[in-house]
């Protein structure tokens, strides 16, 4: 079989009913193409890994990468770059709301010049519980990280390969892809592609996601503007910090004139420069851990993920 020249990565986490269908409809979509399909299944409890084994056996364009456990969809999407060798790589969901048939057209507009094109849900079939805080975390992602698109969550992205391989993934930054592509100079582009309901299964979305989110887009910060000079990151807490204990220590002062010393009639003061202390602590000890995991894993040329065993490679 000739190199294929696209690579379709689907990560799976318990979708059994939509696999067969989804496969279908790729294979309907990019038929006479030179493609291939990496299933990477991330530890399903139900009989996903068994079907994509099969189709694995049954088509050579498919392809089965079997997770020991449910590592997340950042690590399950880091397996199938990894093991991903076309030139162009897309990434769709195996849920069937991202319809395969829009991937032509997103390779067509990536060799336009574009080193990354994300999928836009404009008209998204999900309910109000799951639209609203995309749109919120949308909107902060491109103030924060300068790349302004519409859709971060959309999994269906296409991505030329030699930017890929500048792009590290941790924690759950698979939806920052198109950012941190930029960070690294990388051109990025979105077209509006069709969004369907979900016809079997169910999601694997929720609020809880939202709170990981917002943390996620602090590292981006971090990595996209202060990687290589940590201290002025710091710094800038650092100097908010000496701001406030001014501030505070003149209030006292005053205080103590006017009442008598302040600290004892008022102890919520203390408290509140405890909890600001505490916070951050807490941000700079997580950033400092990013850094810490990081440098373990990529020193070490670790990966985030174990693999259980391959089919058709």
């Amino acid at each position: 079989m000739a190199e294929p020249k696209l690579s379709i990565i689907i990560p799976v986490y318990n979708e059994e009913a939509n696999l067969q269908e989804c496969a279908r409809q790729i294979d309907e979509s990019l038929s006479g193409d030179n493609y291939e399909v990496i299933w990477v299944d991330d530890g399903s409890k139900d009989s996903s890994a068994r079907i994509i084994k099969q189709l694995s056996q049954e088509n050579p364009k498919h392809k089965a990468v079997l997770l020991r456990r449910n590592y997340g969809q950042t690590a399950a999407m880091a397996a199938g770059f990894n093991h991903a060798a076309g030139d162009v790589v897309v990434a769709l969901d195996s849920d069937l709301q991202n319809d395969p048939r829009d991937i032509p057209a997103l390779v067509a507009k990536l060799n336009e010049g574009y080193d990354a094109v994300s999928g836009w849900r404009k008209n998204r079939k999900d309910n109000f519980i799951r639209t609203l805080p995309s749109k919120i975390a949308n909107y902060i992602i491109g103030r924060v990280t300068g790349v302004s698109i519409h859709d971060y969550g959309c999994t269906l992205k296409a991505y030329n390969r030699e930017v890929l391989n500048d792009v590290n993934l941790y924690g759950e930054m698979h939806r920052f892809i198109p950012a941190l592509v930029a960070i690294q100079g990388g051109k990025v582009t979105e077209m509006v592609v069709n969004h369907r309901p979900r016809v079997a299964g169910s999601s694997k979305y929720g609020l809880s996601r939202t709170f990981r989110v917002l943390l996620d887009i602090i590292t981006i910060v971090f990595l996209s503007r202060f990687l290589t000079r940590p201290l002025h990151f710091f710094g800038y807490f650092g100097a908010g910090c000496f701001g406030v204990s001014g501030l505070l220590l003149a209030y006292v002062v005053l205080e103590k004139y006017r009442v008598g010393f302040y600290m004892h009639r008022n102890p919520l003061f203390i408290v509140a420069c405890i909890v600001f202390l505490t916070g951050f602590q807490l941000i700079t000890a997580g950033l400092l851990g990013e850094l810490i995991s990081r440098s373990y894993f990529e020193s070490q040329g670790r990966s985030i993920y174990r693999i259980r065993s391959k089919h058709g490679f």
